[in-house]
């Protein structure tokens, strides 16, 4: 699956919805933003779909923080 590290199950938890909230941007404004469909914010926001890097990037520059405060790693094994 797209989005998933092979043999990795695991799905960052992001604060996107309550950023957008926040903002009163809609998915589909953020989406332009990034360069993605709104269907991909749907899915990084709902768990189905873990950003890459450079998007994830892209999306933490936008909101004008890291990616650490936008996706949480508190689950992720190093």
């Amino acid at each position: 699956m797209p989005g998933r590290a092979k043999g990795c199950d695991l799905l960052l938890k992001t604060s996107i919805p309550a950023l957008r909230k926040a903002r009163k941007l809609s998915q589909q404004e953020l989406a332009d933003a990034v360069g993605v469909t709104r269907q991909t914010i749907t899915s990084i926001e709902v768990g189905k779909y873990t950003a890459s890097l450079e998007l994830a990037y892209k999306i933490a520059h936008y909101f004008g923080l890291t990616i650490e405060e936008v996706f949480d790693f508190s689950q992720v094994e190093v």
